[in-house]
């Protein structure tokens, strides 16, 4: 897996925007409760070491990862929400169930980021197993949640910079 080379945490963090007015909604799937809420701490703590404000940091739960997409959706809707984070866990296990929700929840994101024109980033976790999870979501390999925030301040930056006038 490509966060075996590297460390979900560490990103460069040279020309961030200014967060400090920027709204975001962070939505997180309750399935594997354990890693998707390390994942949200992650999201939620880089967003404030980065300028947001608490009171501007929205968070919304859905009960699984396929149900992201809708959610994410609904917030991205909104006139007050700048970007959305996705948060989720879909563990391989014995069945084929993780490509089908897999698939569906990227595209999902992807559809509506495009609808919206905003940023709705994808935080899902895509393991084998637990401990594979557990080590993105906080553990050896850094957190997800982490690397999703940086990447929704990123795309805020791209966005200001792609819109403003010179």
């Amino acid at each position: 897996m490509a966060s075996d080379l590297k460390n979900l945490s560490v990103f460069s963090t040279d020309a961030l925007p200014d967060i400090s007015r920027r709204r975001f909604a962070i939505l997180v799937s309750e399935w594997n409760t354990e890693v998707t809420e390390a994942l949200f701490e992650g999201a939620y703590q880089v967003l404030l070491q980065h300028g947001a404000k608490p009171e501007h940091i929205i968070r919304g739960n859905v009960p699984g990862s396929y149900e992201l997409s809708l959610g994410a959706q609904w917030f991205a809707q909104r006139d007050d929400i700048d970007a959305v984070i996705a948060l989720g866990c879909v563990i391989q296990g014995e069945t084929k169930h993780n490509d089908y929700i897999n698939h569906a929840v990227a595209q999902g994101l992807t559809n509506v980021s495009l609808k919206t024109d905003k940023p709705v980033i994808f935080g899902v976790l895509t393991p084998n197993d637990q401990q594979q999870a557990l080590d993105r979501a906080g553990g050896k390999h850094g957190n997800k949640g982490d690397e999703a925030a940086i990447t929704a301040i990123k795309m805020l930056g791209l966005q200001q910079q792609v819109y403003s006038k010179f």
